[in-house]
């Protein structure tokens, strides 16, 4: 159990043997905290923490971590300088503990924690697909381990130490999805939480405005399997279809081990049988065994996410009942979900965001379903260099599996445009502005019978076409 004897050695690196109190929690929202709660008043862009402290401590946190300084009614104690441990052991709650950067403590206080308990990590990143698998992959490891993973997607240099604040001396395994903007992000991740295990589901063009050419995005996805442990307690998980990963087994000291399509892999799938809104089936192959399965993954794509935890399963020693019925999981969290739209149509929801793998994927499974195929597909965001290409890629497929385009948004108008260019008639493709055009549009179009996918980034708001449509029933 984390106390405040962890924190304030952590903050100070000297015992504090009768602060047993727990810490309940961590969180950087004030609305989240519970009694016992340790706040970090992070500084943000749009709303600093500080201005929150005294929320924090209303809703019963007991310790703030702070930088600057605070109103003369709160109780501060400055750590920048040294303090005694009899000092320190008196404190009455709720106090302020004053240190240079809450963000940097808040990493060591994980850091320190991680280090203290026994339980095996496994990393996962990559471009597309992380937050599938780590919920796919924790399913399959809560079969026989107790395990943790990072809820939503509290993947950066702020969410994952709060994530591991969770962990108890209970736990054996902990799944974390690690994000990625810039090169060096990961490396300080793992420094965090020295992962065991290391999967990386693919690389592309997601974030290129932030990281600045293809170069980076590898250098920086590399950076997790750079920071594993030797073999044998080191293991990357890597994906063999794509040429970008698999050359990171020359970057790695761990066990490298390939999953993917391809019978050159370790793990491989094949048989491959996409069955719409019923989820996938396939045929596995490890080590001279054959395994049928059928997951409730939605799309074609999903084979990838299902070997990925089949992987991680094999590697930690689970056998294939355990992993088949991890596999199953009905809790199984999924962002691309169906719902009933106005006059008897499909609404496939998976406006959670957007780039140019996920959406050919979500496409390729509105090719799977019957009806009139409507594909609302909203700008993808910080593409950089690539934007016009990975648009016109989009337009290109959604050509060749919908029966009418909406593109919502600026750049989504090349999606509109490579759609015609690939034989597309032009009467049955729309550029439209907005999210508000688009649900004008559709309320008058869609009938019984139709499947209309809606994905684009999170910035486009396509989620109000959603609601809409669903509020038209």
């Amino acid at each position: 159990m984390l106390t405040l004897a962890n924190v304030y050695k952590s903050i100070t690196g000297r015992k504090v043997p009768s602060a047993i109190s727990p810490v309940t929690d961590a969180v950087i929202d004030s609305r989240l905290a519970i009694p016992g709660a340790l706040f970090v008043a992070a500084p943000g862009e749009h709303a600093d923490g500080h201005d929150f402290v005294v929320d924090a401590f209303e809703r019963g946190a007991s310790i703030a971590l702070v930088q600057r300084e605070m109103p003369p009614e709160l109780k501060v104690v400055d750590l920048r300088e040294p303090v005694s441990g009899r000092k320190l052991a008196g404190l009455k709650m709720p106090v302020c503990l004053r240190v240079e950067n809450t963000v940097e403590i808040l990493q060591q206080i994980a850091k320190d924690w991680r280090d203290a308990l026994s339980v095996r990590v496994i990393g996962i990143t990559g471009s597309v697909g992380k937050s599938t698998t780590k919920e796919l992959t924790a399913s399959v490891l809560e079969t026989r381990f107790r395990t943790l993973k990072n809820p939503g997607n509290l993947n950066n240099e702020i969410g994952l130490p709060l994530s591991l604040l969770r962990l108890t001396e209970a736990h054996e395994r902990a799944v974390l999805e690690m994000g990625f903007y810039l090169p060096g992000e990961i490396a300080l991740l793992c420094r965090i939480a020295r992962p065991h295990v290391g999967v990386i589901t693919n690389v592309s063009e997601v974030h290129m405005e932030r990281a600045g050419s293809m170069e980076a995005i590898v250098a920086g996805k590399t950076e997790l399997v750079e920071n594993l442990p030797a073999s044998p307690d080191g293991v990357a998980i890597l994906n063999y279809d794509e040429p970008l990963v698999r050359q990171m087994a020359q970057k790695t000291s761990a066990r490298v081990m390939y999953y993917g399509l391809s019978s050159e892999a370790d793990l491989w799938a094949d048989e491959i049988e996409g069955l719409g809104l019923e989820g996938v089936r396939f045929v596995m192959h490890y080590e001279g065994e054959v395994v049928h399965v059928r997951v409730p993954l939605l799309g074609r794509h999903s084979v990838h996410t299902a070997l990925r935890a089949t992987a991680v399963g094999l590697v930690e020693g689970l056998g294939w009942q355990d992993i088949m019925e991890g596999l199953q999981d009905s809790r199984m969290q999924l962002r691309l979900v169906a719902v009933q739209g106005p006059s008897g149509s499909l609404i496939l929801d998976d406006t959670y965001n957007a780039a140019p793998p996920s959406v050919i994927a979500a496409l390729n499974l509105l090719a799977e379903l019957e009806g009139r195929r409507v594909a609302v597909l909203g700008d993808m965001l910080e593409l950089g260099e690539y934007e016009e290409k990975g648009h016109r890629m989009v337009g290109a497929r959604a050509a060749q599996v919908a029966d009418e385009i909406i593109a919502v948004g600026e750049r989504a108008r090349w999606i509109a445009e490579e759609a015609v260019q690939a034989g597309m008639h032009i009467e049955n493709v729309f550029a439209l502005q907005d999210s508000q055009e688009a649900i004008i549009h559709l309320k008058d179009q869609v009938g019984k019978g139709d499947v209309v996918l809606v994905k684009g980034s999170r910035g486009m708001r396509m989620d109000r076409i959603v609601a809409a449509l669903e509020e038209a029933l």
